[in-house]
């Protein structure tokens, strides 16, 4: 039996058991609710009517999301290329319906998760897409299931002619992005999970917790952005639905130049 934390969705191996405590939940930059650990199975949330639902972002470009939401409940991406598909940031719930949705979107050539707070069921996934799951050798040490389909990788791996993965680092050391050069119409587009977080009003943050509001350094936000540098794209898709649909790669760098001059203290008088 497959156990997945109530509050993340991550897979781990053997039953539900009320005395563990996940690890992605007990650091930091998770949580563990105020009631305790809980656990739940995929044959659970299917039981209280937990499915799967997707829909067009843009062209060659298919969201996968659990509803109702299921653990953080993030926004999976599958970017299609003629030569196969990355599954990004995977769901923790996998259906029927969704499995023959996946597959009919063309072949599964890699299922890769931004940071390990989006390993989702990425193991199961893998087993009925017969894909390789990629993880970045940094963050190796969250996984809590593991199977002959991890692939370890660190600085880039090559997907397809126009995907490629990157590490950044920052929210976790091994923090990667997709790059897909031939999304918003062959601008580009980085696929940034929370690495590189797309805000409400076009602009992006960097932190080290989301939920817990913990910052990165200064010099750490102007590294992940000295990393974009090199890179072409135009868009950016957060891990929730997020954009910064145009100009994206101009303002990763603005909002780094922010996020470090509010923590250096030059904005101090305005406080």
């Amino acid at each position: 039996m497959i156990a997945l934390c109530a509050t993340c969705a991550v897979e781990t191996n053997g039953p539900p058991d009320a005395d563990r405590v996940c690890p992605i939940c007990a650091d930091e930059r998770q949580y563990l609710p105020k009631g305790g650990q809980r656990w739940t199975t995929v044959d659970e949330l299917i039981a209280r009517g937990h499915t799967l639902e997707w829909f067009e972002v843009e062209p060659d470009l298919v969201a996968l999301t659990t509803k109702p939401g299921v653990g953080i409940g993030q926004q999976t991406m599958i970017a299609r290329t003629p030569e196969g598909n990355l599954l990004w940031d995977p769901p923790g719930l996998i259906t029927n319906e969704g499995v023959d949705h996946v597959r009919r979107l063309g072949r599964t050539l890699a299922i890769a998760a931004s940071h390990p707070h989006m390993f989702g069921v990425q193991l199961a996934w893998a087993e009925v897409l017969n894909a390789p799951v990629l993880v970045n050798a940094k963050d190796a040490d969250w996984l809590q299931r593991r199977g002959d389909a991890i692939e370890l990788w660190s600085g880039e791996r090559v997907i397809t002619s126009t995907i490629i993965l990157l590490e950044f680092g920052g929210h976790f050391p091994g923090s990667c992005a997709a790059l897909w050069s031939a999304g918003a119409g062959g601008r580009g587009v980085l696929l940034a999970g929370d690495t590189i977080f797309a805000n409400p009003d076009g602009t992006a943050s960097f932190m080290r917790s989301y939920p817990n509001r913990i910052p990165l350094s200064g010099a750490v936000v102007q590294r992940l952005a000295d990393a974009t540098d090199r890179l072409e794209f135009d868009r950016l898709y957060n891990n929730f639905g997020g954009i910064i649909d145009q100009n994206a790669k101009a303002m990763v760098r603005f909002s780094a130049d922010r996020h470090a001059a509010w923590v250096r203290g030059d904005y101090d008088h305005l406080t």
